[in-house]
């Protein structure tokens, strides 16, 4: 998908114009500086700011999914009922079994929020510290990402 991404502002005619003004500008006209502090360099940081790069508003919430992966389906099991219990949406699956026989168990907790740094590295040291209990591992955390092109195709 081209990055490159068009905002259109449509200004209201005046009583001496027939027409409205459309004024176009593009991402590579505005400049965006990093904040280090909001953005830090690492792939949380990076992941956000190019989700920003990108016409993301992180300003609206988001439904993000962290997850877990485990060995067992029973660790699986019991992670999630311990979820379940804390009210936490979640998603359990099997993946597909690996060229060398093995498969793993995935949990997913959904959790509806405003993508803000310092909150996902909060619930990632969450997740780690529940994946632990469960003989899990933690895997990282996703969400989709909604970019709308005003290009007429």
């Amino acid at each position: 998908m081209d990055k490159q991404r068009k905002w259109f502002l449509e200004m209201a005619p005046t009583p001496a114009e027939d027409a409205v003004n459309t004024i176009e500008t593009t991402t590579k006209d505005i400049q965006m500086t990093r904040d280090y502090e909001q953005f830090p360099d690492n792939d949380n940081g990076n992941v956000l700011w190019q989700m920003v790069e990108d016409g993301n508003d992180l300003s609206e919430p988001h439904e993000v999914e962290f997850s877990i992966v485990f060995e067992k389906q029973e660790q699986a099991e019991k992670c999630a009922l311990h979820l379940l219990h804390q009210e936490q949406k979640i998603s359990l699956y099997q993946e597909e079994l690996h060229s060398d026989g093995s498969d793993l168990w995935v949990l997913n907790i959904h959790v509806n929020m405003m993508l803000e740094y310092e909150d996902i590295a909060d619930l990632e040291e969450w997740m780690t510290r529940i994946a632990q209990e469960f003989d899990g591992e933690y895997d990282g955390w996703g969400c989709m990402s909604y970019i709308y092109d005003d290009e007429d195709e």
